[in-house]
């Protein structure tokens, strides 16, 4: 017993300066966010900030352009969450069956996601382009009479948001949803073959229940993701037309470093902070029936 004590006591002194580190970097920002979120930091009106209580967060509700940046973030995670477990589970199931060069597809198809988010952004700024872009310009090729900003009517630019999304982070799902499929034993289609089960019956009695576990915990991490997006808007409409693609994690930027009021993008973020914390907990309920 002395001697588990000891390496029980050696091991915390050597995990102690891991957690030091990651409480001052990680503890530390958001009990601060916390606070700060009831000043009023405006770096506008100088350093002599003031203690305003839960007005900022009494502001979340009258502000128009967080409503419509609310908006468009539940729609943005919602939609592209739903195409992400419909088609990603597709292309999982394509990528595991048998056919030559499989292993180069594989490969292939993680492309996107290994570009970073600003030049995918940026790239799809030009792409959607009413005079040169590649989406036109396909289109042209079948009416070339065809003409349509897509990045400036509100609907069009909040779709082309969700399908770049969607086009980067989805090979990345469908590879992860892929090493679970791995581990389904062929020997269990073999038998429900024999038991008359077709296609569809086995994917919903063998394969879906086994992948199950798996694609609801990387759902919490896409659907943190979603909510936490940022770095396509900025590249790619910089949250136009208006603010109809602006998402909560660049309208808290903007709070911050455009207009300098660090009080009111604190308890944005404290909000995000809880509805992701909230949301979260849901998911991991959810994982448990699966245990």
């Amino acid at each position: 017993m002395e001697k588990k004590r000891k390496k029980l006591w050696v091991a915390w002194i050597l995990v102690f300066p891991v957690l030091l580190v990651r409480g001052f970097t990680t503890i530390y920002p958001i009990i601060m966010t916390f606070i700060n979120s009831t000043y009023d930091m405006s770096l506008l009106k100088g350093s002599d900030f003031q203690f305003v209580g839960f007005s900022n967060y009494v502001r979340i509700f009258s502000d128009p352009k967080l409503v419509t940046s609310i908006q468009f973030t539940a729609i943005f995670t919602i939609v592209s969450m739903a195409f992400h477990l419909v088609l990603g589970i597709i292309l999982a199931l394509m990528l595991n069956m048998k056919f030559k060069g499989k292993k180069f597809l594989r490969t292939i198809v993680l492309i996107p996601w290994a570009m970073p988010m600003v030049v995918a952004g940026l790239a799809a700024r030009w792409a959607f382009n009413d005079t040169y872009g590649l989406v036109n310009d396909l289109i042209r090729r079948f009416n070339e009479n065809f003409h349509f900003d897509w990045l400036v009517q509100s609907g069009s630019a909040r779709g082309a948001v969700i399908a770049v999304d969607l086009w980067k982070d989805l090979p990345f799902f469908a590879i992860l949803v892929l090493a679970a499929l791995q581990f389904i034993s062929g020997d269990i289609y073999e038998a429900a073959k024999i038991d008359g089960a077709g296609p569809i019956r086995a994917f919903f009695s063998i394969t879906l229940p086994n992948i199950m576990k798996t694609v609801l915990s990387l759902s919490i991490f896409f659907t943190m993701w979603r909510l936490t997006s940022f770095d396509v808007v900025y590249a790619m409409t910089s949250g136009g037309p208006g603010d109809s693609t602006t998402l909560v994690a660049y309208r808290i930027m903007q709070e911050a470093f455009t207009n300098l009021n660090l009080g009111y993008a604190s308890a944005i973020a404290v909000c995000l902070f809880l509805v992701m914390a909230v949301l979260s907990t849901l998911q991991l309920k959810a994982i448990q029936k699966f245990d």
